[in-house]
């Protein structure tokens, strides 16, 4: 175990924030810690590391254990260079390898004993260089600064021109050269595109120490999680697995909780009755037995009311008028910022009820392709034409189409003069905003907030086409999912831009790629797009292969008819080698089924004997019986699943 919390309590103002939180992170868990905003998971992390102290209880690690902290939001001061600023890190190093090249020049002058023991002392040094990473440590400094997202040409920028979300960055740059024991990392996906997200996935699955994470991200929770916390109305929750386990043991969860406390408040009433009535008799008796029950009802400990599943907003999207099926159509769109070429000669179309999402890297144009269609900014060539009767809902992610002077409610009262003050108020009290809230001004609250103020206005609109510039920002899980079911459920045309790959999973029918200043289409979700891209690397990869030995041949050989033989060998040796490799997958695929069906079988089993050996159950015939025809049916399946997996494991 490398981090153990017991029992921590914390309160702000009397508002209970945590209360009696336990859990422990062993050695190799990659723990995420969920809950809606304003649960107390930040709270817990500063709990954690120091920066708060508890009410009650303690957070305890480790003997010569070490933690790496990331908070959302880093303020790191430095007039270093990116690349000098993560070089800082490896100071030890630097330092050795400065005393290594000393005591080189050292040993020229030197020789008999004082060199012997300088040899010595250079061989201890060497070796403790080559032990901690000194041959390779700058080759992977700058393996995690590409990794992050930093091109070569911005290594030498100097930190204290970044922004924000590129210090950030820079620090978990420095953190993950660190390499603590236990890595606290709070929100790390918020500044990172789609590339480098999956690279921090590889490289914290691949971590050989705890990571311990706070993340709204699902889908990469649900890559690197083995181990979620939840914590829900001020209690943690451990739950094994990843998100999507989570989220189906959550459920199950709940629900078995609601049906206990709707039980016991059943029950509860039914003996009130009975106590009510015994004491309506009137008589000593009866009034002893109504005593009784009383006494009996105080004792039982009430259940609390389980918090009902996502009830922080209500979005309903629905068009107010249908579109014609023609929704959108961009030919030969480009767009330049001087030196900057985003891209072009790009063309789309857009059908009615189409959901599709559009994805790149930070910076190849995505928000500039929305506000184009939305008239906010000019191509530089091309034609953007909408289809009959469409209407034009938009969410941008910095809020340009709300008011920072107007309140919240003159941001939806003149927009729509239509509705009535109790509307208003019921429309933005489904968005959270109830009582005084309505009156404070746009540009006052915070991004969540306008964020919020944004959908409320795109449900009022009853639009056709809606056009989402980053949705999901500032949204916790559980509104996430608000959002996906409403979109899911709306009629009309959706475009829109995205990092966050689970929304883009649950909510696109297709997906187009905006790479290299041109886009390419794929008709499906998230998952589909990336086994296309997988197919088309390994595609890539084999043309590339096949083509080596071909075109040496056909430098040998002239001859038209030779080279046409040459290159249609190629292609069918390639042909052969992908039906091979595919061959190959599906029969990796089916013993992986296989074997984790073994493993479900045998721990089936193993679950059975035990049950078999309980003196309640080894006396009772009949449930004996039940177990000895299940452990005769599980036996014969494994001796099945055996037999099938000797045969795949003999194939060659």
């Amino acid at each position: 175990m490398i981090l153990s919390c017991q029992n921590i309590c914390k309160s702000f103002h009397e508002k209970k924030i945590l209360q009696n939180v336990s859990f422990h992170i062993e050695e190799y868990d990659k723990a995420a810690i969920v809950g809606i905003n304003g649960a107390g998971k930040t709270t817990l992390l500063r709990i954690i590391v120091g920066e708060l102290s508890a009410d009650a209880g303690n957070a305890v690690l480790s003997k010569n254990k070490s933690l790496g902290y990331l908070s959302q939001n880093q303020s790191v001061d430095s007039r270093n260079s990116i690349y000098d600023e993560l070089l800082t890190v490896k100071q030890e190093l630097i330092d050795l390898e400065k005393r290594i090249r000393e005591t080189e020049q050292r040993m020229k002058s030197l020789s008999g004993e004082e060199l012997e023991r300088l040899m010595e002392s250079y061989t201890l040094l060497t070796h403790q260089f080559e032990s901690n990473g000194g041959y390779t440590y700058r080759s992977e400094l700058v393996g995690v600064l590409k990794g992050l997202g930093f091109l070569e040409e911005e290594f030498s920028k100097s930190v204290s021109t970044l922004s924000g979300g590129q210090k950030t960055r820079v620090a978990l740059g420095k953190l993950l050269l660190q390499k603590p024991n236990l890595i606290i990392l709070d929100e790390p996906t918020n500044h990172l595109d789609m590339s480098s997200i999956a690279w921090l996935e590889t490289y914290l699955l691949n971590y050989k120490g705890a990571v311990m994470i706070v993340s709204h991200d699902r889908y990469f929770l649900d890559r690197i999680s083995n181990k979620i916390i939840e914590i829900d109305q001020t209690k943690a929750t451990t739950f094994l697995g990843n998100y999507s386990d989570y989220a189906v043991k959550k459920e199950a969860l709940r629900a078995a909780q609601i049906k206990a406390y709707m039980n016991q408040q059943q029950e509860i009433k039914h003996q009130e009755e009975v106590i009510a009535k015994l004491k309506s008799f009137n008589r000593e008796k009866s009034i002893k037995r109504a005593e009784s029950r009383e006494k009996m009802l105080d004792k039982i400990e009430r259940l609390e009311k389980p918090s009902e599943a996502r009830t922080d907003m209500h979005i309903s999207l629905e068009p107010k008028y249908v579109s014609g099926n023609d929704v959108l159509f961009i030919e030969n769109l480009s767009k330049s910022f001087g030196p900057l070429h985003l891209f072009h000669d790009i063309g789309f179309e857009l059908k009615r009820g189409e959901h599709v999402a559009v994805i790149g890297d930070n910076g190849t144009g995505k928000t500039t392709i929305l506000k184009i269609i939305n008239g906010l900014l000019d191509p530089d060539c091309g034609s953007i034409r909408t289809g009959t009767n469409v209407h034009i809902g938009y969410y941008d992610q910095e809020h340009h189409v709300l008011h920072t002077e107007k309140t919240l409610f003159e941001e939806i009262s003149d927009d729509y003069p239509a509705l009535t003050n109790t509307e208003i108020r019921n429309t933005l009290a489904a968005f959270l905003f109830t009582g005084e809230d309505v009156f404070k001004r746009i540009g006052d609250i915070s991004g969540g907030e306008r964020g919020r103020v944004s959908l409320a206005k795109l449900m009022l609109s009853e639009s056709n086409f809606l056009i989402l510039d980053e949705p999901t920002n500032h949204l916790d899980i559980a509104s996430k999912e608000i959002l996906e079911d409403a979109l899911n459920s709306y009629s009309g045309t959706v475009l829109y831009v995205s990092h966050d790959r689970y929304f883009i999973n649950r909510t696109a029918s297709r997906i187009l790629e905006l790479s290299g200043g041109s886009l390419t289409n794929y008709l499906g979700n998230y998952d589909y797009y990336l086994e296309k891209k997988q197919e088309k690397a390994a595609v890539s990869a084999g043309s590339a292969q096949s083509d080596a030995p071909h075109s040496s041949a056909a430098s040998l050989n002239n001859s038209a008819n030779g080279s046409a033989e040459k290159e249609s060998s190629a292609k069918l040796n390639w042909l052969e080698q992908k039906e091979q490799q595919a061959r190959q997958r599906k029969k990796a695929n089916e013993i992986k089924r296989i074997e984790e069906r073994i493993e479900t079988l045998e721990n089936r089993n193993a679950e059975i004997d035990s049950l078999m050996a309980k003196p309640d159950i080894c006396t009772n015939v009949a449930k004996l019986q039940e177990l000895s025809k299940e452990k005769n049916e599980v036996q014969n399946e494994l001796d099945s699943l055996m037999e099938r997996w000797e045969a795949l494991e003999s194939e060659t």
